[in-house]
């Protein structure tokens, strides 16, 4: 069976190496967030205080991909 996966919206707190960052989801929870592939190839910058999407994992909801 597949993972479920939730998506939801945040706002980025802090910028991080390789990639990563730290994300405030609208339910206050803080989540690790990495970029989607489509995004890194696209060249599209991302700083603190964007609001993004990220898909969350169930069962680990600290980290996601930052999709949009």
């Amino acid at each position: 069976m597949k993972e479920q996966k939730w998506i939801n919206e945040g706002l980025i707190t802090k910028a991080l190496p390789n990639g990563m960052f730290r994300v405030r989801l609208d339910n206050e929870d803080l989540s690790l967030g990495s970029l989607l592939g489509k995004i890194r190839r696209s060249f599209i910058r991302i700083l603190p205080g964007d609001r993004v999407k990220i898909k969350v994992n169930h069962y680990d909801s600290t980290r996601g991909r930052i999709i949009y």
